[in-house]
């Protein structure tokens, strides 16, 4: 579960409820038509600018923002030091052993790719188009989040725009209990704009870069396999293999407890 995204999202929302029940009450600010101009109007164009296909694995995506698989590098460059002491130690044909045990269907792809005695360049094409290809299906699919950053405000103009001329219409100078009432109905198209900017910078942008975050972990780790791949293939030494997967992970980056490289450390 991602903790942190799930205190921040009920911090969020629980500081703006208290800001505003400090300062006024809650019912002034929720209005169904409101609700219906700025929730219904970003969710029909989302709807419009995405295929079923996009609009289906919406569940999928919430679900990698708030208990996202975990990708850990250390553990992936583990995995391939071994991989290639094995094909050191025992031949490349060893390998196939290990990639039929491998739950990483990259990896296991990757591993075949070498068993089959396959050049590192034709290997190193292959698992660049695959990298490609998975980056450009993650962006499809996380722009949808971008859209609704951009449409929900929108949106709230919208209702703002639309309350204001419902207002001006049965605004009457001469009558004293319509100006009276004025305070209320630009209280209610102004409504319109907050809702957009909530949906916007408190669901659909957290929510998106959640996903990057974690698309960025995982072609990481599918580089570091690939790295890892192509130094089995030249024939390099165990040790420099893990220097160099080592040297891919950001300077700030600590080995987690119980890893290989923490272990070294102690």
């Amino acid at each position: 579960m991602n903790i942190s995204g799930i205190i921040g999202l009920v911090l969020a929302f629980g500081l703006i409820v208290w800001g505003i029940m400090s300062g006024g009450e809650l019912s002034g600010f929720i209005d169904v038509a409101s609700i219906a101009i700025v929730v219904g109007g970003t969710i029909g164009a989302i709807v419009f600018n995405y295929p079923l296909s996009v609009l289906t694995k919406i569940p999928k995506m919430l679900k990698v923002a708030f208990f996202p698989k975990k990708y850990d590098p250390d553990v992936y460059i583990s995995q391939m030091v071994e991989h290639c002491k094995t094909a050191r130690m025992k031949g490349i044909l060893a390998l196939e052993e290990a990639a039929n045990a491998c739950p990483d269907p990259f990896m296991k792809s990757a591993l075949m790719l070498i068993v089959d005695a396959n050049d590192s360049d034709k290997v190193q094409t292959m698992l660049d188009q695959s990298i490609n290809f998975i980056c450009e299906r993650h962006e499809n699919n996380y722009a949808l989040w971008a859209k609704g950053s951009a449409v929900a405000p929108a949106m709230g103009m919208i209702g703002t725009l639309v309350g204001l001329i419902n207002m001006l219409a049965t605004l009457d100078p001469t009558d004293p209990n319509s100006a009276a009432n004025l305070g209320g109905s630009m209280s209610t198209a102004l409504v319109t704009t907050f809702y957009g900017c909530i949906l916007a910078h408190v669901i659909f942008t957290p929510i998106g870069n959640l996903c990057k975050y974690n698309h960025n972990q995982e072609i990481l780790c599918l580089q570091i396999i690939e790295e890892g791949t192509l130094a089995i293939i030249s024939g390099a030494n165990p040790r420099y293999v893990e220097e160099k997967l080592r040297m891919m992970l950001p300077g700030t980056h600590v080995p987690k407890k119980g890893s290989a490289a923490a272990a070294e450390g102690e």
